[in-house]
């Protein structure tokens, strides 16, 4: 490997950067307080963002393509939000009452979301995902859920057992979903049918024996985690009618997806959803979770009756700042906006397409709208199975995600990238351009030996 891939062409230094996680180690297991952190070769503290720009303690400024895991929309400090905000602050932060920024919130997805009938708000994704699995739990009388291999749904047993897979067990056609972490009870397992995304066969084969124990069937209408994986109409076609035959409600998490466009992305799709989970980009950038959809699924959460089904409550759910700064932005995020991005992403993407080509270098680019993904495969992957990256593949993507930090971008490394309001085609050439440095560095011989 050259000497490119492993060193950055403009050679920033992060000494600040460096002194902060030592810091950190003393106080933090592993030195940070979220394992989604990069810390190759050590985190990059931020001292303030502007726009589709962060600065971080070292005074590097540097393109952000995380936006916070796609929460921002609009990129840092975004004015709107700020001014609304700082004067709402004054007023007080929250309250045991309601308030009407909730309503004012609701109303919002209520109008744009054709699957979302009624909302509760909650404080994170990982919640809106629990509480959607309680909700369908309680208006079915089942207990189990079906959900794909390599999708993320937050850090909920039941969301997350099944995530990376399931084990087939020696002389029993079983696929047991696999624990999400050491010490997991084993009974979570049990209640868990893990499936294939895109596996339109596998569909039938994996409900129906199980359908009269399933309450739901929770999927990512495009997978972030799994590789950005491109729904296939027939998969989608099929998981519908499967799930309206057996009575099983369909849970779409679009915690992350929800920024594919003005009406999310299941609606982009065909998928026909009874719950819908969203997130981040619902929030300005604040805290935030909420679970929607069909009002009759939805009553189970209803406080007007003796004793709701599924109690839920969250101190700071429905929190008047977060309420208040998810209006504005999402206000901002007008169908046009919503095409402009697009428009922007689709460049972006046919540039690094061709740039790979140009070189033969073994990269791919997936995703759609705003969102987009590197791979370092030759062909983009249609399936988990297909997605995951080689020992070679990783080094591969750490080597990229190290130049372009280098270049002055933060790519995310083996997750999906975004674009945020505030760039323009000036930003995405800048991406596209080291990107072009990065395959020329490296030498055509580099892709020869490796085809």
């Amino acid at each position: 490997m050259s000497t490119a891939m492993t060193a950055g062409a403009a050679g920033r230094a992060y000494a600040r950067s460096a002194a902060l996680h030592r810091r950190g180690r003393v106080v933090f297991p592993g030195g940070i307080t979220r394992s989604t952190i990069d810390t190759d070769p050590h985190p990059i503290y931020v001292s303030r963002g502007e726009g589709a720009y962060v600065i971080d303690e070292d005074n590097n400024r540097l393109l952000d393509l995380n936006n916070n895991f796609t929460t921002l929309m609009h990129g840092h400090a975004f004015a709107p939000v700020i001014g609304a905000v700082t004067d709402l602050l004054r007023k007080g932060t929250c309250f045991a009452n309601p308030t009407h920024h909730e309503i004012a919130l609701a109303e919002l997805l209520v109008s744009r979301i054709p699957a979302i009938e009624q909302v509760r708000f909650v404080n994170s994704g990982t919640e809106a995902v629990m509480f959607a699995i309680k909700a369908a739990r309680a208006f079915t009388g089942r207990q189990a859920i079906a959900r794909f291999a390599g999708s993320y749904h937050g850090s909920y047993d039941w969301a997350e057992t099944g995530q990376s897979g399931a084990v087939q067990t020696a002389g029993d056609e079983r696929r047991v979903a696999r624990a999400a972490y050491h010490g997991a009870p084993p009974t979570t397992a049990d209640a868990v049918v893990v499936l294939d995304f895109n596996d339109v066969d596998g569909l039938e084969i994996g409900l129906a024996p199980r359908a009269e124990r399933l309450a739901a069937i929770l999927i990512d209408p495009m997978p972030s985690r799994a590789g950005l994986l491109a729904p296939l109409p027939q998969f989608i076609e099929r998981l519908n009618a499967l799930a309206s035959r057996h009575g099983i409600l369909i849970i779409a998490d679009e915690v992350l997806n929800l920024r594919q466009g003005y009406n999310g992305s299941s609606s982009r799709y065909g998928l026909e959803p009874d719950l819908v989970t969203a997130g981040k980009i619902i929030g300005g950038g604040f805290p935030i979770g909420a679970v929607g959809g069909r009002s009759d699924v939805m009553s189970v959460f209803g406080s007007d009756v003796k004793a709701p089904l599924v109690p839920q409550g969250g101190t700071f759910s429905a929190n008047p700042v977060s309420m208040l700064a998810g209006r504005m932005a999402m206000e901002a995020m007008t169908p046009d906006e919503f095409a402009r991005l697009e428009r922007l992403g689709d460049r972006l993407r046919a540039q690094l397409t061709a740039t790979a080509a140009k070189h033969a270098a073994p990269f791919s680019i997936a995703g759609a709208a705003s969102l987009f993904r590197i791979h370092a495969k030759r062909s983009v992957p249609g399936t988990y199975a297909n997605a995951i990256m080689t020992t070679e593949e990783a080094t591969r993507m750490r080597s990229l995600s190290r130049y372009f930090r280098d270049e002055g971008v933060l790519l995310p490394c083996g997750a999906a990238a975004c674009l945020s309001t505030p760039m323009t085609e000036m930003d995405t050439d800048k991406v596209s351009a080291a990107f072009d440095r990065f395959l020329t560095a490296c030498g055509d011989q580099t892709w020869e030996r490796q085809a």
